[in-house]
């Protein structure tokens, strides 16, 4: 850890904010409006509930083992042996997670921007780009992070302003069309995508300064807070400019930035929500591939996990070419097996982990006078 160097809490409150909202804004409310129609946003808040009981959950066991991350103080806590066995299927969803994300962006260039490019040339320039960024350390990604999540949010809020002319609140209603179920549905899907993800930052807490270690857990809640805002404010918007169709149309922020025209002056600035989804993306691969690399580090114990970041990343590259076949089946994994799977690989794990922390500390004596 020491040769990646360590971050303040406000960077890694932003890096937490980049990995949650990321690709998120652009691709989350499509499907999330498909599954619950206009109660979208209460799918929304549903899920952003569980995510602070995960993060909650995090940063309790973050204060029990302070210096350490999740898979060190697994070993802590329930044995190495066990550790292997979570680590197994942690780091084989961690592959389809950082492949699935590049898969995203490449679907994306193929459906809008780069109709002629192919895949496999898209995916690898990405990934040796976020390679090379990950090799340069933490420090820089918290850097980077800052400018990139200002340039995806500021050109989000400027595509939200200007097609304020073509909102209509009446399409908002009514807010449960169908009843709970579909909203439930919803919430599973946010849920899954991205929230339950965040279980993974339990590996970069470490890299906070010691001096700041009080502060951080304020500053990942006020960042969760933020992420839950401006992806509700992202779902109201298309429901309000596409109506119905807010639900059947991919990148919904994207279709509404192609409807901005003024007197001929300001058009077709859907480019700038391209741009979100690209950095969104980037930033958010980068810190699972760090997250990754500094995983399997761990558990084989090597000095330098920058030794194994190129194959990694190539691995990755080579998933991201061949796990998928058409865009229709990466649609119904996101949707349905994602959840599952994070839950299985990550939030699992880590709440075994805290259960056996808390039975441990309930048995402790305590100490005498």
């Amino acid at each position: 850890m020491n040769n990646q160097g360590s971050v303040s809490s406000i960077q890694m409150s932003v890096l937490f904010l980049a990995f949650i909202t990321g690709s998120s804004i652009v691709l989350i409310p499509g499907p999330l409006t498909n599954a619950a129609r206009n109660g979208a946003w209460l799918s929304l808040f549903l899920a952003l509930a569980l995510g602070m009981v995960l993060l909650a959950c995090v940063l309790y066991l973050h204060r029990v083992y302070p210096r350490m991350s999740f898979i060190e103080y697994s070993r802590a806590a329930v044995g190495k042996w066990l550790t292997l066995l979570l680590a197994i299927p942690y780091v084989t969803v961690m592959f389809w997670h950082v492949a699935g994300i590049v898969i995203e962006i490449g679907g994306f260039f193929n459906n809008t921007m780069l109709r002629e490019t192919p895949t496999y040339a898209i995916n690898t320039l990405f990934f040796a780009t976020i390679a090379m960024t990950v090799r340069a350390g933490i420090e820089v990604i918290a850097r980077m992070s800052v400018l990139l999540l200002m340039l995806m949010l500021g050109f989000t809020i400027v595509v939200l302003v200007m097609v304020a002319p073509l909102y209509h609140p009446e399409y908002l209603r009514p807010v449960l069309p169908d009843g709970i179920r579909p909203v439930l549905h919803g919430a599973y899907i946010a849920y899954g995508f991205p929230y339950s993800e965040l279980t993974t930052f339990a590996m970069l807490l470490p890299f906070v300064r010691k001096q700041e270690q009080t502060k951080v857990g304020k500053f990942l809640f006020w960042a969760l807070i933020l992420n839950g805002v401006t992806l509700a404010a992202s779902i109201l918007c298309s429901i309000m400019v596409l109506g119905p169709l807010s639900g059947d149309l991919k990148y919904s922020l994207y279709q509404l930035a192609r409807l901005i025209y003024v007197q001929e002056i300001v058009e077709r600035i859907e480019s700038v929500i391209g741009f979100s989804l690209i950095a969104g993306s980037y930033i958010k691969s980068t810190i699972m591939l760090f997250i990754l690399s500094k995983v399997l580090a761990q558990l084989f114990k090597l000095q330098d996990e920058r030794l194994l970041i190129f194959p990694v990343a190539l691995i990755c590259l080579l998933l991201s070419i061949t796990m998928y076949s058409n865009e229709m089946s990466l649609d119904e994994a996101v949707n349905a097996t994602w959840p599952l799977l994070d839950n299985a690989a990550y939030t699992l794990p880590l709440l075994l982990v805290m259960a056996v922390t808390l039975v441990k500390r309930l048995r402790k004596p305590p100490a005498s006078a």
